[in-house]
């Protein structure tokens, strides 16, 4: 069992950034991040797999950066130019089955953190 956890969420100012970071207890193959807004679904923000391999969701519009360390036990998402839309919480999600390449597909994902909020308001 894979576990994961978030931080970095917190509240910005539109146009602002936030770097968030997703450590996990053990090497995963893949890594990526989900939002979820209230009474809307989980959806794809960025994904990285084993071969650094990168998918963006195509609301990303190049504002958002995902990135792993050498161990590949932490992912980080550089988020810029905040807008008040991309206020949800935002999950971390890991795969962890060797040779498989995860996108944006949040059934894919086996393991989850519990999630950190981003907040972005005037």
């Amino acid at each position: 069992q894979v576990h994961l956890a978030e931080s970095g969420g917190g509240s910005v100012q539109p146009g602002g950034s936030l770097r968030l970071s997703c450590t996990a207890s053990e090497f995963t193959y893949s890594m990526g991040w989900f939002r979820q807004a209230p009474g809307e679904g989980r959806v794809g923000v960025a994904s990285m797999n084993n071969d650094h391999s990168v998918t963006y969701g195509d609301f990303v519009k190049g504002r958002v950066t995902i990135s792993r360390d050498a161990a590949k036990t932490t992912v980080y998402l550089q988020m810029n130019d905040l807008q008040p839309g991309d206020s949800a919480m935002y999950y971390c999600a890991a795969g962890a089955l060797p040779g498989r390449w995860y996108y944006l597909d949040a059934s894919d994902f086996p393991y989850w953190g519990q999630g950190t909020q981003v907040t972005v308001s005037s």
